[in-house]
């Protein structure tokens, strides 16, 4: 495993995003205000972290799976992408397509973040592609 080092500023209710497990991807960030969400509603939720990543690095922002699962949350931008040069506060578009309204208290996770490193694209413009197995196949070509 690659460790990166990663400039953080924390807000004073905010926390120092963390690792749950030795193998998880994603660090926890959590709210830094206590809020309701209502059915349909979407909100940009504060975590109170900015962060300087390294050039060549991005900071993906992913949903959390047991709040989709047991509350219908997730996230409208999914996965956000907070880019190396970007110094604002890093904030989580949360939308709740579940049936109840869902409370939340400073300092529950709300989200993971992922440290990732960019490649960039160099565009060669040609006249045609190589053939592949799936050449033009797509929604839903490969399976049910």
């Amino acid at each position: 495993m690659t460790s990166v080092k990663v400039k953080i500023t924390l807000d004073q209710a905010a926390t120092l995003p963390q690792y749950q497990t030795l193998e998880s991807a994603g660090m926890d960030l959590t709210s830094t205000e206590e809020f309701e969400l209502a059915p349909m509603e979407r909100r940009a939720i504060s975590t109170g972290i900015k962060i300087a990543l390294p050039p060549g690095y991005e900071a993906q922002i992913r949903p959390r799976s047991g709040l989709a699962l047991k509350h219908g949350l997730a996230m409208v931008n999914a996965p956000g992408t907070i880019d190396s040069d970007y110094r604002g506060e890093i904030r989580v578009l949360l939308v709740n397509l579940g049936q109840n309204s869902v409370k939340f208290s400073v300092g529950d996770r709300i989200a993971q973040m992922i440290v990732a490193p960019v490649s960039r694209a160099e565009w060669e413009i040609v006249t045609e592609l190589d053939d592949s197995a799936r050449g033009a196949g797509g929604f839903g070509s490969t399976g049910l």
